[in-house]
């Protein structure tokens, strides 16, 4: 009896494939737990959003941590997703030897309209094993911010936050990261910027 079984692959392979060029430059992938995933296509709401973010974050961010968009955070043993916004902890190679990794991790952004059982239910538990404090998703369908913290595995293995708040767009959140940082939700929710 044969059986079927999807190939799996390690952070390294994957790496490879990369570096081989086996995927094309504006292919929107990434490697989460072992399978690589193709990302779909963005609504306006979430580019707006994006955009938005990409205006208020810098300014609140400044020299006091690395901003990174659209770019990798490597989780052991295989995983390699592409979040919306992530804060970094500053480093003096600026990242260049290597990806960041759980430890590197302040805050981890993702901005969730097509994407939102995705977001809510596998990448809760992807971001939340690595030991990620701190996972935001900005929800638009529901448009509200939703703000987990303190990862943990329950009884089953599973993982996820002990924490959940909303914040709703009229509100202003702090950075979990740097507390003394604020962010007015009207300004990433509203499309009038």
């Amino acid at each position: 009896m044969n059986i079927i079984q999807p190939k799996r692959f390690t952070l390294d392979e994957y790496h490879k494939l990369t570096e081989l060029g086996f995927f094309h430059e504006d292919e929107h992938i990434e490697l989460i737990n072992g399978e690589i995933i193709q990302i779909i296509c963005k609504g306006t709401a979430h580019a707006t959003c994006l955009r938005n973010l990409l205006r208020e974050l810098p300014k609140l961010v400044r020299d006091r941590a690395t901003l990174q968009s659209k770019a990798p955070i490597t989780l052991p043993p295989n995983s390699e997703p592409e979040t919306d916004f992530a804060i970094v902890k500053n480093r003096p190679d600026n990242y260049l030897s290597a990806h960041p990794s759980p430890a590197d991790v302040l805050l981890v952004m993702e901005v969730a309209d097509s994407s939102l059982s995705y977001d809510q239910d596998v990448k809760i538990s992807l971001y939340a094993q690595a030991g990620i404090s701190d996972y935001w998703i900005f929800n638009l369908f529901d448009n509200y911010l939703e703000c987990y913290s303190e990862s943990y595995q329950d009884n089953h293995g599973k993982y996820g936050y002990l924490n959940k708040r909303i914040v709703l767009p009229n509100q202003v959140v702090a950075l979990p990261c740097f507390p003394d940082l604020s962010l007015e939700l009207s300004k990433v929710f509203s499309s009038k910027n």
